[in-house]
């Protein structure tokens, strides 16, 4: 398995962990709602459905201090990678981890780059869509969750709903809008023995949309 250099929490990303989490505050009023889990310091990943770039600061502004410095939202490199401008912010400032999806070589298997960060003592933040959405239902869940699960069984899955940040910060945006968000942790999944990769994708895309507190809003 190809190994995944984590950088050193530096200055700066400190200073943007601790600003973008007061932002988020500022700006959302948001409200961290624990149903079915805890905070904790154990190792996770957490996995939330997906509307705007600002999902995974609005999660981490939920997190403590401690936490935030080892949770990595892991980033299409296809977009966050494609100028020196876009790859300093994502990986210096946000402290992503990039993973491409059009991988060809073995050291750019995304599963693989994922869990040598796992294998840090490190968590992660994913969008299991794999892509924003902006329709009113989650699209497919895509495997990456089910495979992480599978080679990392002690690692909590955690689902999370972020509500209302596609009226934040709409896609094409830079300013975000003052609205209330909250972010609603669920109680942790895991594959059962002998699940299935579909059902278990099912099974976990359910327990996040059964997190949604208002699912019948029209959006």
């Amino acid at each position: 398995m190809s190994k995944f250099a984590l950088r050193t929490f530096t200055l700066l990303q400190t200073a943007t962990s601790v600003g973008l989490s007061a932002l988020a505050w500022a700006v959302t009023g948001v409200r961290p709602i624990w149903s079915g889990s805890q905070p904790s310091d154990r190792q996770r990943i957490y996995f939330a459905n997906h509307t705007s770039h600002g999902d995974f600061i609005l999660l981490s502004a939920c997190l403590s201090e401690k936490e935030r410095a080892i949770t990595h939202a892991v980033a299409a490199a296809e977009y966050w990678g494609k100028s020196r401008l876009r790859r300093f912010i994502a990986e210096d400032m946000l402290s992503s981890v990039l993973i491409s999806r059009q991988w060809t070589s073995p050291e750019e298997n995304p599963i693989s780059i994922m869990l040598s960060v796992l294998d840090q003592g490190h968590s992660l933040i994913i969008f299991p869509e794999g892509t924003r959405n902006m329709s009113d239902e989650l699209l497919p869940f895509r495997s990456g969750l089910y495979n992480l699960s599978m080679a990392r069984p002690d690692v909590e899955l955690i689902p999370c709903w972020i509500e209302n940040m596609s009226r934040v910060l709409p896609k094409g945006q830079f300013l975000p809008v003052p609205l209330l968000c909250r972010v609603v942790f669920g109680a942790p999944v895991a594959v059962a023995p002998g699940e299935e990769r579909r059902a278990f994708l099912e099974r976990a895309r359910a327990a996040l949309l059964a997190l949604n507190p208002r699912p019948d809003r029209d959006d």
